[in-house]
């Protein structure tokens, strides 16, 4: 595995882990579950008032140490996970997500794809697009998932 985490002294660094209120209906989260942000960005933002609306930055299959899988297969599983891990962070479900944008820059087979996404997602059916890109923004990247989330406001 690599990891993409060598990043004491680099200006572009985010801030690793936490909340930052943005205002009073915008929280920024980096939850402590996901590996921190590659560069000056926030894993999620949470928009609140009647309807609780979760937009998060896409999810890179890599773990919460930084540690990054060489297969396209394993990226997707993590990439799932950091979601999930986001989708707690803030309080909701797989069930509350409404879109989900998968970036892959290899086939990961659509029998094992269908599998990963079955089990997280358990017969709920977010809109969903599948884009096949040339690169992402690292050469080891190979999955990339934009994610939506919405439930009822607190």
């Amino acid at each position: 595995m690599i990891s993409l985490l060598e990043r004491r002294g680099n200006p572009c660094a985010a801030p690793r882990w936490g909340v930052r209120i943005l205002d009073p209906m915008k929280a920024a989260r980096n939850p402590e579950s996901v590996h921190a942000p590659l560069a000056r960005y926030s894993h999620q933002i949470e928009l609140s008032g009647p309807e609780r609306l979760l937009v998060m930055s896409g999810q890179v299959g890599m773990g919460p140490e930084g540690q990054l899988p060489e297969t396209a297969a394993e990226q997707f599983e993590l990439a799932l996970a950091n979601i999930r891990r986001n989708l707690e962070a803030a309080g909701m479900r797989p069930a509350d997500l409404v879109k989900l944008t998968l970036y892959l820059t290899e086939p990961v087979a659509p029998e094992r794809r269908a599998e990963l996404l079955g089990e997280m997602l358990q017969g709920h059916e977010p809109c969903m697009t599948l884009i096949f890109v040339a690169a992402l923004a690292g050469p080891a990247l190979k999955v990339e998932i934009d994610a939506w989330a919405s439930t009822a406001g607190a």
